[in-house]
Parts: C-alpha cells; sequence; structure tokens
C-alpha cells in the first residue's frame, strides 16, 4: 500500500517464465572438465616414477654432471640407500665367495697369541698405581717391572718386620742348642759323680757287712754304711734321668731344640709371605713383547681395561671370522691374503689354526642389512715376516681375509 497522495513508482513483479535449464545441467560440464585432468595426472606421476627409475639405473651424462656438481650421491639421503656406489660397496666388505674354492671372510689384526691385557697382581686389593715403567711402543722382556702400585711401602715394611723376626727365633735356636749342649754336659758330669759316689758307698757296704759279720763293729755302724750305700744308688737313677732328658736316641732330637727349630720355619713362611705380598706391588710383564697401549695415569685405580696393553708383535696374525658353511673348506696350511685400506698391496700369510668351537659373529660390515648374528668359526691366519713388519702398527685393523682353500703350498 501507498500512502495517499502519493505515486506508486515500483515495477510490478511479473511471474518468471521457466526456461526448462536446471542447477544440475549448468554443473555437468565444470565437472566433465575435472574428470580430463586425471588421467593427465596418473600419466605425469607415471611419467616421474619411469623416469626417476631409469635416471638412477642408467645415470645419463646430464644427471651425472648434476651430481657432480651438487656434490650428492644417489640414495645419500636414507639410511638404507637403494642405489649405492661401487667404492661404496667395496667399503662395506661382505663376506662373500669370489669364485670356487675361495673364501673371503672378515677379520681383524692381532699380535700373535692375542692382545694381553696386563692386570694387577692377585690380592692388590684397591691399589692405585704409582709410578709406570714404560710407554706406547716400548719393547718389554718378561718378567720386566712395568708399574709400581702405591702399596709398595707398606709390604716392604712387612718384609722387614717378618725378616727381624726370623732372625730373632734363629738366635732362639742357637741358644737352645747351646743350652741343651752345656745341660747334657753338666747332667753326665753330675752322673759320675753319683756313679763315683755309689760306687764309694757300696765298698764301705761290704766292709761293714764283713765287720759286722765278725762281730767287730756295731749294728748302727752297719746301717748307715747301709743308708749311704742306697743313697747313693738312688743319686745315680736321678742323674741318669736328668741325663735322659738331653740325651736322645738316634733319629730323635731334644724337645726344646725341636720347638726352636718349629718356631724358626714359622718365622720363615712368614717371611716368604711377605715377600709374596710385596711382590703383589709390582707389576710385571707376563710375556715379551711391544706395549701396545697405556689404559690409565700415575694415581688411578685399575679397572676392568687393565693397566696396559700387550702384544707379541713380531709377529702378527689375523683372526678370521668363517662362515659355518664355508668352514669345511678351510684347511692349514692354506695361503691367504688379506687387503685392508691402510695396505697398497695385499698382505700374505697361512692359516695356522682353525678353531674347535662354533660362536657368534663379532666383525661386522657397514650394511645395514649385514646378518649381525652369524655363526662363525674363528681361523688363524699367520702373516708372513714382511706382511707382518707392514702389519705391525695396525694390530685391531678389520681386513678381509681372502683363503684359497684346498691350495696348500
Amino acid at each position: 500500500m501507498t500512502e495517499p497522495g502519493k505515486a506508486d513508482n515500483r515495477e510490478p513483479k511479473l511471474p518468471l517464465k521457466e526456461t526448462g535449464v536446471s542447477k544440475a545441467d549448468t554443473a555437468a560440464p565444470a565437472k566433465k572438465r575435472r574428470l580430463r585432468w586425471v588421467p593427465r595426472l596418473a600419466m605425469l606421476w607415471v611419467f616421474l616414477i619411469v623416469g626417476g627409475v631409469i635416471g638412477l639405473y642408467f645415470q645419463p651424462p646430464a644427471l651425472r654432471a648434476i651430481f657432480a656438481a651438487t656434490g650428492l650421491e644417489p640414495g645419500g639421503g636414507t639410511d638404507t640407500p637403494i642405489a649405492v656406489a661401487i667404492a661404496q660397496i667395496e667399503a662395506a666388505e661382505e663376506i662373500a665367495v669370489l669364485s670356487e674354492g675361495d673364501v673371503v671372510a672378515l677379520g681383524r689384526i692381532i699380535p700373535q697369541g692375542d692382545i694381553v691385557v696386563l692386570a694387577p697382581p692377585f690380592g692388590a686389593g684397591d691399589a692405585r698405581v704409582d709410578t709406570l715403567n714404560a710407554s706406547e711402543g716400548n719393547q718389554v722382556s718378561k718378567g720386566d717391572i712395568l708399574a709400581v702400585l702405591d702399596n709398595k711401602a707398606q709390604r716392604e715394611s712387612a718384609v722387614a718386620t717378618a725378616r727381624a723376626a726370623l732372625q730373632v727365633q734363629r738366635a732362639a735356636l742357637v741358644q737352645s742348642r747351646a743350652d741343651v749342649t752345656a745341660s747334657l754336659a753338666e747332667a753326665r758330669a753330675s752322673l759320675e759323680r753319683a756313679e763315683a759316689t755309689a760306687e764309694a758307698a757300696s765298698s764301705d757296704l761290704e766292709r761293714a757287712t764283713e765287720l759286722l759279720e765278725r762281730g767287730v763293729t756295731t749294728r748302727a755302724t752297719f746301717d748307715a754304711a747301709l743308708a749311704r750305700a742306697t743313697e747313693a744308688e738312688r743319686d745315680v737313677a736321678r742323674n741318669r734321668a736328668t741325663l735322659s732328658r738331653f740325651e736322645m736316641t738316634e733319629g730323635t732330637a731334644q724337645p726344646a731344640i725341636l720347638l726352636a727349630e718349629a718356631n724358626v720355619a714359622s718365622a720363615e713362611a712368614e717371611l716368604s709371605r711377605a715377600e709374596l705380598a710385596l711382590d703383589e706391588a709390582l707389576v710385571r710383564a707376563p710375556i715379551d713383547g711391544t706395549v701396545l697401549s697405556i689404559n690409565l695415569r700415575p694415581g688411578e685405580r685399575p679397572g676392568s681395561d687393565g693397566i696396559m696393553n700387550l702384544g707379541n708383535t713380531d709377529v702378527m696374525t689375523v683372526e678370521a671370522e668363517v662362515y659355518q658353511s664355508m668352514i669345511g673348506r678351510v684347511a692349514i696350511g692354506d695361503p691367504a691374503q688379506i687387503t685392508a685400506r691402510p695396505f697398497s698391496a695385499p698382505l700374505t700369510g697361512t692359516v695356522t689354526a682353525i678353531g674347535l668351537e662354533i660362536g657368534r659373529q663379532t666383525i661386522t660390515s657397514d650394511d645395514p642389512a649385514a646378518n649381525t648374528d652369524a655363526r662363525v668359526v674363528d681361523v688363524i691366519v699367520t702373516l708372513d715376516p714382511e706382511s707382518s713388519t707392514q702389519a705391525r702398527r695396525y694390530t685391531n685393523l678389520e681386513v678381509i681375509t681372502r683363503i684359497d682353500a684346498g691350495r696348500q703350498e
């Protein structure tokens, strides 16, 4: 409605005329246009994947130039690369059979007899190292004192005390022997005197008996002579008993001397114990060899790593871990070649020992896919003198051991 007096200028609403075109009909062409891109995108992805695989496999000059310019490597961005360069395969040092009869295994260079870990002697307790008498690279002989522990002064004092006690007991033994000798002489003299007195008393008794029978003497005189004779015989018996204390039969000794000798033996044993305890304060070389490493400094207490490592580097060997499936091909006397990056040419040696026990592999390659739980047998390869000289400085170096199985020289 309009107010009176005002004209209504709005256009009249006319009914719309249906054209017959719906919203669904207008959206159909747009959907068809979008569907046309699906096969194109799929083709693009297929092209990219196929092109990437072909590029990584054949590595055309353009792709190689890109890698050279950027310093990138195929597969370098992942921990488990699919494409690995030939140099990386060689560095992996994987165990393999190169040809029929040839066995290749990972190993490590060790001195003859392996590495000796020098530990403090048994009974050292919590003693610390006071001085070191050797340095890395020193040649040592068996029995050399390589280290001194800080309990040496205490052990030396115990030795001095035991030695003094032994001297006292030895002096007591000398005194006991002298006393026994003097007592023996005194007992023999007393016995001789008692026997002489008894003999005189016996003669007096015989005369008194004869006089009594003739009626010349009195009964009192006879009784006195009898008493003297009886007392003299008792003195003889007493002195014989005293002499028996110091005069032993053949094969036996006087008890006082036996006791003194036992005391001397006990003091000698105590001195030996103290000397052994003193030797526990000295760390000696158990073999002839070379000091490979020092594991602590003066003032430190030896741990599980020991004081130092020794090895006989005059003869170097390789401990190779051969798979249990290949050990049947290896025999004593087989020639072997040892290769590693520090050596410009392969080292040579001979198989000298084959283990009798199958164990778990301890030397593994850098390949994440390598079998780290393989069963292996230890094989010892003794290097030739020239190769030993080259390998002397590379104890524990991981190497590749190639054994020409069944081709003993």
